[in-house]
Parts: C-alpha cells; structure tokens; sequence
C-alpha cells in the first residue's frame, strides 16, 4: 500500500485540477452503512423493499411509513467526517482539488471544510415545503410524525428519490468539473449506479484512481486501483 499511496501522492503533486467522486463507501468509516454490502441497507429485511420504501410514490402514498423508514436509516446525526473528508478539504484549501462530487446526502464533505461539493442525490440537511416551497432544516424532520410546514403543506427531503431524476443543473455541473479534470480520485463505489456512475464517461484524461475495497467495472481503464477505505489511503497522504 506504500507503493501506491506514493504513486498517488505523485499523481497529485503533478495536477492542477483534480476532482473526487465519491459514493456510499466514502461515508461506512463515518458509521453510515452503505446500501449494497453484507449489513448494507438493502440487505435489511422489512415489509417493504428499500427501493419500494425509498420512492416517490412511497412518500405520496405511504408518508408516515416513509418518514420512519427514512428517519431510522437515512439519517445518522452522531456521524462525523473522517481522515479521508478531512484529505479532501485540504486538497481543495491547497488549490488542488477542484471538486468534490458525491452521491452521498449525509454533508460530511462540507462539515471537513470542503466548499465545492456537488451532491447529486441532494442532502438530509435541506428540506422544502412541497406547497410553498420554503426550506426547512434537519430539526423539522427530526421532530416527529409528518413534518408540515407552517402554511399547512408537506416537507419533503431535498433528497432525490426512486423514480425522481437527478437535477439537470447539478448533473451539468459535475460533468463540466469531470470534463475538465487532469486527474479523477474515485472512491466508495460500486460504480454500478446510473445515471450518476455515467459521469465518470465524461473524464477526457488518463489519469484515473480508484480507491474501493472491491472490483468495479471500471478497474481496467483506471491508472491507479487502490484496495482499501478512503480514510486509510487519502490520510496516509
């Protein structure tokens, strides 16, 4: 792991724009499960699939079932930014690292200090009034029951939900930051969810690191393959 920690050190001292992509993997040393592995959400039993409780029409339809399903799994208020995030934030302060783009909703990039973070599944920490479209923080959600707004209509997450599409205006900006990386970390996924894992077709260079802890199918087009947590490889930087 020496070897490649150095390799990748390298491969950042000699960039001017580097971006991070990150999935769920980036947050389990932050205590949040991921959704596919052994103990991962989806592997969790319950009247309900996962995809099912997690949708759009679950949450018209089913909204107090929905609500305690999300509160109890997609919420995680003790969790804290790791050496990893904290590797991320420096890179940015440096002038390193250019973006981070993440399809995590849990906000540990920004609470480690990273600015420039594009969240294409959106973040529990925004809420919106679905009538009159103000924003409402965590705390409304965390209340209990169904979180209703003062002008009577449902808060719903600022979350991207099954059977939602990703915001046209974010998925722009993260191709546009990927597009124009001179190196592109990739961490913590499984690169098997679309159409987030696509952005990665929009990278134009060939210097390609991915940090996961098992096989992707993009290993063969990467410059660098990494075999551990994103804390343990980003700091030992």
């Amino acid at each position: 792991m020496e070897n490649e920690t150095a390799r990748l050190r390298k491969l950042i001292d000699e960039s001017g724009s580097v971006v991070f992509f990150g999935g769920a993997g980036s947050s389990t040393e932050s205590g949040i499960p991921d959704f596919r592995s052994a103990g991962g959400i989806y592997s969790r039993s319950a009247r309900y699939s996962p995809e099912e409780m997690l949708s759009f029409s679950f949450f018209r339809e089913h909204t107090e079932e929905f609500f305690a399903f999300y509160k109890e799994h997609m919420i995680y208020r003790d969790a804290k930014p790791h050496k990893g995030h904290y590797a991320l934030a420096g890179l940015e302060k440096a002038g390193k690292l250019k973006a981070v783009v993440t399809q995590n909703i849990d906000g540990l990039h920004q609470m480690a200090g990273s600015r420039n973070v594009i969240e294409l599944h959106g973040s529990v920490h925004r809420n919106y009034c679905t009538a009159c479209g103000s924003f409402h923080s965590l705390g409304v959600i965390l209340e209990g029951g169904i979180p209703v707004c003062e002008c009577g209509g449902l808060i719903k997450p600022d979350v991207v939900l099954y059977e939602e599409a990703l915001n046209g205006d974010t998925i722009t900006s993260a191709a546009r930051h990927i597009s124009r990386a001179d190196l592109l970390i990739v961490g913590g996924t499984s690169l098997s969810v679309y159409p987030a894992a696509g952005l990665i077709d929009h990278y134009r260079g060939n210097r390609l690191v991915l940090i996961n802890k098992s096989e992707t199918s993009f290993d063969g087009r990467a410059c660098l393959l990494l075999r551990g947590s994103l804390g343990e490889v980003l700091g030992a930087l």
